[in-house]
């Protein structure tokens, strides 16, 4: 056997047993997860949802902010425009639940080059509680999330956060972007928390407010070209940690357009790329193509089987549906075909990652050079 022959099967091997061994890791948290039942103390919580015009399914959404089983807690909606759309459904949802304290605040405190955290700032600032969590408005919140994210806090945890996962995709290109998303992104970020080397994910960051206050407060989290890039170095900066909530929660994705589904992860890409460079290196390696390349080529050489080649395919897209079924995520035949897309779409958007600094979010221009100044909140 030749050097590159045998650095090729080394290759494949590698990669098949971290690709079926985070699947097992992961399957396991899952499994714990739905067994375990989260016992904590019940601090006064403060809930903070930014909005930004009507998403999909955002009634649906923001209505879990109200049926949380929780002591007690606050909800505040922050909201930049007074034309928002958003803020009929918002005043709404708040008179048809006088039973929790709510406000909807609105206005923008330009505070760094991130506007989401221009949007939050005065929900911030106008929060009653020390305990303050911020999730997006498109985030199904399970009755139990202030509950089990409580829980998950001890004396070295800096913040709690979790990834979504993608629920209710209506056409091919939304089972796309939940393919990304769930045994993809979620299944990576759960390993690495699952082995102590939590991410922070901008979805939902719970925070002590003592907390970013000694990381330099609020503005701090716009230092970067994401909250979440920022919200893990900052922790990380204090000697504590990150951890992510047992599970996910789960995103409705409707209807996606397959340029919305390249251009969200493209952007996701270049924030990982900008913030965790060395960590983003690796992701070329990530999916299924690398390992069929490595086949396929060792099979040219006469070195293994064509027949490897539809067995690795197989064996490793099986893995990836057998994690979905357990968790209840979308996994039909439609959802494993976008598995297969996506993963060949990954060395693509790994390539422009590095061909570009910043990206449009909502109609701002985001730049790794305006990340510390007002010059993208435009």
């Amino acid at each position: 056997m030749g050097a590159a022959t045998a650095i090729l099967t080394l290759f494949v091997l590698g990669a098949l047993g971290l690709h079926l061994l985070s699947v097992t890791i992961v399957s396991l948290r899952l499994a714990r997860a739905r067994r375990s039942t989260a016992r904590a103390g019940q601090p006064p919580v403060s809930l903070l949802r930014p909005l930004c015009g009507l998403e999909y399914a955002l009634e649906e959404t923001l209505a879990t902010s109200f049926a949380q089983e929780y002591a007690e807690y606050e909800v505040i909606f922050c909201v930049e425009r007074v034309d928002d759309p958003a803020i009929p459904l918002a005043e709404k949802l708040i008179a048809a639940h006088p039973d929790v304290p709510a406000k909807l605040l609105i206005g923008t405190d330009p505070i760094s080059g991130n506007p989401k955290l221009n949007n939050l700032v005065k929900g911030w600032n106008a929060a009653r509680h020390d305990w303050i969590v911020m999730s997006d408005s498109n985030v199904l919140l399970p009755p139990d999330f202030l509950r089990v994210s409580v829980s998950r806090f001890d004396a070295r945890t800096g913040l709690v956060s979790s990834p979504p996962v993608g629920i209710r995709p209506e056409n091919a290109w939304g089972a796309l972007e939940c393919g990304f998303l769930n045994t993809y992104q979620a299944r990576w970020q759960l390993l690495a928390d699952s082995l102590g080397l939590g991410y922070a994910q901008g979805k939902t960051l719970f925070w002590r407010r003592g907390v970013v206050e000694a990381g330099g407060g609020l503005a701090r989290l716009g230092g970067e070209m994401a909250e979440d890039v920022a919200s893990t170095k900052l922790v990380r900066g204090l000697g504590l940690n990150v951890r992510l909530a047992p599970e996910p929660f789960a995103q409705p994705i409707g209807r996606r357009g397959f340029g919305t589904v390249w251009s969200r992860q493209l952007r996701w890409a270049r924030v990982r790329r900008l913030g965790f460079p060395l960590l983003f290196t690796a992701e070329i390696l990530t999916g299924a193509l690398p390992p069929v390349l490595a086949i396929a080529a060792l099979a040219a050489a006469g070195a293994a089987s064509w027949i490897c080649l539809p067995g690795l395919v197989m064996l490793w897209f099986a893995a990836e549906w057998g994690l979905a079924r357990q968790a209840g995520w979308p996994q039909g035949a439609r959802d494993v075909a976008m598995w297969m897309l996506r993963d060949l779409m990954l060395p693509a958007i790994w390539v422009a990652a590095w061909a570009g600094r910043g990206f449009t979010w909502r109609g701002n221009q985001m730049d790794k050079a305006g990340a510390d100044g007002l010059s993208t909140a435009k």
